[in-house]
């Protein structure tokens, strides 16, 4: 962007924490119905599956996303811009 405003910032801001927070679901959605369809024994640490679910988590903990769901509610619900730092 090269000459950015409030606005557009704003709207960037919105569309990467819709995204992070559909990414956060669908990832932990995925490594859970991986075990559901691959039973019991796909938890056995021989098979190491285990590494996609703790990943998932990870990068949803890392930057949390339950800070996105409070910025896109004062967004929709109030109009507030989200704040200019490095999480939001």
């Amino acid at each position: 962007m090269a000459n950015p405003t409030i606005e557009t910032v704003a709207q960037s801001q919105i569309t990467t924490a819709e995204a992070k927070i559909l990414s956060t679901e669908i990832a932990i959605a995925a490594t859970n119905k991986l075990f559901e369809l691959a039973g019991t024994r796909s938890t056995l640490a021989e098979h190491n599956l285990d590494r996609h679910w703790r990943n998932a988590r990870t990068h949803t903990l890392h930057d949390p996303v339950r800070w996105k769901y409070a910025i896109l509610g004062k967004y929709f619900l109030n109009g507030e811009n989200p704040p200019l730092h490095a999480w939001s």
